[in-house]
This record gives structure tokens, sequence and C-alpha cells, in this order.
């Protein structure tokens, strides 16, 4: 184990599109745990859109972090020592902590990773929050049916390409959108959807769509938010369904802009738009784990990471989420495994 403990915080809050000096990166001891909790090593650390917010408290329902805090994101580690945790030096866990070498967290707060199931960077992905978001929120907001026509924004990211492939499960027609060539041939190729819209190199969103989906949305799974879901919203069918989940977008904007007026046409289609957090579901994650993984084993649900080496990278790995650098699940590695 080493002696001392790499670890970044935030250095202060970001005004629009966070830069380097938002972050900080300092060395401080090796922390003991307390009574209840475990010394993990980090081997794979999860950057995400929504930590963002976080930031700057603008969030809604994360906690802010503190000027001159440790960032926190979705660790998988080995536990190093247990002091009473409830689990053994060795032993695979994943859990929130901190953007750091080795972190410490109540033995409550963990959850035993299956290596023997997926490669473990799979229970920050597929298997994990990501995932589970995917899977709640295709099933049980959007509520997607045999026959239906599904669009999801975001189509190449860690929920987006889980998200069309369950569609697609279930007997629905999926159609994603994405910022690139290599994205859409990812997309389309390797997932399954019946279509991808390269948002970068298309003026007409609504154009794009009566092509794509040329019998209109029936469930609509919002990542981005922004002009391509004002497009949704005017090809949306009778009790069609939206599920919002994120709204990457317009995460560093520092004045959101005034879009067309959409709520109009949920009265003809009598629309049924919902926000949702996947901790909604937290008494059913493990069905949703055990589904999934029996997709992924079954090779009926395909992923993707995108892998950053090096903890000193983690800051360039979560920048390079707003700007369409990752395909898939955006991952840091920072120790072996």
């Amino acid at each position: 184990m080493a002696d001392t403990n790499r670890q970044w915080r935030l250095a202060k809050r970001p005004e629009g599109t966070p830069g380097e000096d938002v972050f900080e990166f300092v060395e401080a001891d090796v922390p003991d745990p307390g009574p209840g909790e475990a010394l993990v090593r980090t081997i794979y650390l999860s950057v995400d859109p929504y930590m963002r917010g976080r930031m700057d408290g603008t969030s809604g329902y994360a906690d802010a972090w503190g000027v001159d805090d440790p960032l926190e994101g979705g660790v998988v580690g080995e536990v190093v020592e247990s002091n009473g945790a409830g689990f053994e030096a060795g032993d695979i866990v994943t859990g929130n902590m901190e953007w750091a070498d080795y972190s410490t967290a109540p033995g409550t707060a963990l959850q035993s990773v299956n290596p023997d199931l997926a490669p473990v960077s799979t229970a920050l992905g597929v298997l994990g929050m990501p995932g589970r978001t995917a899977y709640f929120g295709t099933r049980e907001v959007a509520n997607v049916q045999a026959g239906d026509t599904f669009v999801v924004t975001g189509a190449a990211g860690a929920v987006g390409s889980v998200a069309g492939q369950i569609a697609e499960l279930t007997g629905a027609r999926a159609v994603g959108f994405a910022g690139s060539d290599e994205k859409v041939a990812f997309v389309e190729d390797e997932l399954g959807f019946d279509r991808c819209i390269n948002y970068e190199t298309t003026d007409d969103y609504r154009a794009a769509l009566d092509e794509a989906a040329p019998d209109g949305v029936d469930a609509y799974f919002d990542n981005v938010g922004g002009p391509i879901t004002d497009a949704v919203f005017t090809r949306l069918n009778l009790d069609a369904r939206v599920a919002v989940c994120g709204q990457i977008s317009m995460y560093n904007a520092t004045e959101l802009p005034t879009g067309p007026r959409k709520l109009r046409h949920l009265i003809s289609t009598r629309a049924t738009v919902e926000g949702f957090l996947v901790s909604d579901f937290a008494p059913r994650f493990s069905e949703a784990t055990e589904q999934l993984a029996e997709w992924v084993q079954s090779g009926d649900v395909q992923y993707r990471e995108t892998v950053t080496e090096g903890l000193e990278s983690a800051p360039d790995a979560f920048l390079g989420l707003f700007e369409g650098e990752n395909i898939g699940k955006q991952l840091v590695r920072v120790g072996d495994e």
C-alpha cells in the first residue's frame, strides 16, 4: 500500500464550462477506516454528467460539493482493510467514494462485485447506475411496448446505448441521436438500433425525425434536452410517454435559452412527461442488475467503455463528457485489478 493518497478536490465553483482551474490535485495521508468502515483501493472511477451540478449546487437533487472538499463518484475497488465493515481484504466492492487512490466508506454503503459475472468495470456501467437508469427509464417510466417507436438522445452514451437495446428487446423500433459518424455506426451496426441521426450534421431535426420515425414517436428517453427535445415534442403520438433523465446540453449554460413553446403539443397528444432518478427504484436494483447481466452474458445487450488511464487524468475524462469524446461508459482506470 502506498504511503500517500493522491486526491482531487474542488478548487472553486465553475462559471459556465469548467476549466482545469476548477480541480486541485493534492496528496494526503492514507485514511484509516473507522468502526464499521472499509479502506478501499480504487481500481476504476466513474465520471458522470450529473457531477457538473454538484460543482455549483445547481443539480437540484444531488448535494453540492464544498470548495476544497474531495470530489466523489462511483468507484470499483479492492478492500484493503476492514474495520467491522462486513468485508474481507481482497474483496471487490463498489460504492460512492472519493476521486482518490484510497477511500474509506461504511460497509453499509458498499456492494460486492462478482468478478465472475462480468468484468468488474461493468459495475459502474452496464451493470451499474447507467444500466439501471436505462432499465427503469425504458421499462417503467417510458413504458415501452412492442410496436412502439422509441427515440433516445445520447444514444452512444452509457445510458442511451442500453436504453435503445432494451427497447429493441421489447419489440419496439429504436431511433437514436448521436454526435458523430463513428457513434452513428456504433449505434446502428453494433447495438442494432433501427436508425441513428447525427445531430452534428443535421440542420433540421424535425425533417430527420420524419424520415427516421415516419409513424411518429410513442416513447422518448431524454438525456440531452435543448433543440432536439423541442423537435421530438412536435412528433409525439397520442398517449406518448416521455422519460426525462438528463439535460446535458444545458449543464454549462450561464443563461438558459428560451426555446419553442412545447407544452401545447401535450394537449392534443395527451402525452405524459415524467422526470425520474434511478434512486427512485433502489429497492429493485437487484432485479435490474440480474436481468442486465443475463442480457450481457447472452449477447443481447452490447456495451462499450471508454477508459482513461491514471487518476491524474480524471478531470480530462470528466470534461470530455461535455465534448462528446466518449463512446459508452467513461471510466478512469486508477489502479490494477
